[in-house]
């Protein structure tokens, strides 16, 4: 079988593997960004390396619709198209490129939250249950058959990171036998069930601006959604903004008198943040750009006008 992957991510690093190891597949090359539009993928990774060790040609495109990508596309007549970890839509024309089909992968239990930012919006909306789903694309939008699916629980404390991290080993576990099936001529499809469809929206940086008048474990939640390989949750002192990168809630017995964003205890390398619940959020590790350290009961999340 003639394949070409497209993806720009960690994901698309195991896919490469998984393609290059399979006596049955034939990875003719793999699509992916130039370097100097790593930005569009918070998550990006180089794939020049992974292809040069594999002996699979690359070709650097901005937008896989397009004439140039769908003419090289049709002159390699792939079997089938991996896309796998690439955030552009699969327009009708490049579709048509692959002779059997074009296979998608999605970190989450499809149907449920088809869409973007699904690892983020699976931490904020307190989902227990997860899973990696391989799937055929359609016209729609993480609609098609699937073709596989791996599930696993979430841990209380779970982050961007560690979510990440277990879809990927997923997706490394799921996808060789998937390789094998579709290999074998009748692989095998599971018809998604659109009553049980949700959908997540687009995220973008500034969605992570941290909101202390929500209870602490809302707050939490906020930071570990959006934590690496993302943007981070944030807020800000004046005109410095301020990353808050590790952070844990705990009860406050004795700041009943304090504001929703005031800094009210300091300790050794951390500092403690009262939520509109009258619990707090203990900061052990954050980023900014601020010369001077935090300032005693300052109130986060005020502009330069309002924190004087």
């Amino acid at each position: 079988m003639k394949a070409i992957l497209v993806g720009a991510v960690e994901s698309s690093r195991i896919a490469l593997k998984c393609l290059a190891a399979s006596p049955r597949w034939d990875l003719k090359a793999v699509f992916t960004l130039p370097p100097d539009l790593a930005g569009r993928h918070s998550d990006f990774v180089d794939l020049s390396a992974d292809c040069e060790s594999v002996g699979t040609r690359i070709v650097h495109t901005a937008n896989i619709n397009s004439d140039a990508a769908l003419q090289a596309i049709r002159a390699m007549e792939p079997d089938y198209i991996f896309v796998i970890g690439w955030s552009q839509i699969c327009g009708a024309d490049f579709r048509a490129t692959a002779g059997k089909g074009v296979v998608g992968y999605h970190p989450a239990p499809l149907p449920r939250l088809r869409g973007r930012a699904v690892i983020p919006w699976t931490i904020l909306l307190n989902e227990p249950i997860s899973a990696s789903s391989l799937f055929l694309i359609d016209e729609g939008v993480d609609s098609g058959p699937l073709l596989g699916q791996r599930y696993f629980h979430l841990s209380p404390d779970e982050t961007a990171a560690t979510l990440y991290a277990k879809h990927m080993a997923k997706l490394d576990e799921m996808l060789p036998p998937v390789l094998e099936d579709i290999a074998s001529g009748s692989p095998q499809l599971t018809v998604q069930d659109e009553r049980n469809a949700t959908y997540a929206a687009r995220r973008r940086p500034e969605d992570g601006l941290i909101d202390w008048t929500q209870p602490a474990a809302a707050v939490w939640r906020c930071v570990r959604a959006c934590g690496d390989p993302y943007p981070g949750a944030w807020t800000i002192l004046g005109n410095d903004r301020i990353v808050i990168k590790t952070a844990v809630p705990v009860l406050l017995h004795h700041h009943a008198a304090a504001m929703a964003g005031q800094i009210v205890e300091r300790g050794e390398g951390n500092f403690t943040v009262k939520c509109g619940d009258d619990q707090g959020l203990l900061v052990s590790q954050w980023q900014t750009t601020r010369e001077s350290p935090l300032p005693n009961h300052a109130v986060l999340g005020r502009p330069k006008a309002e924190a004087a």
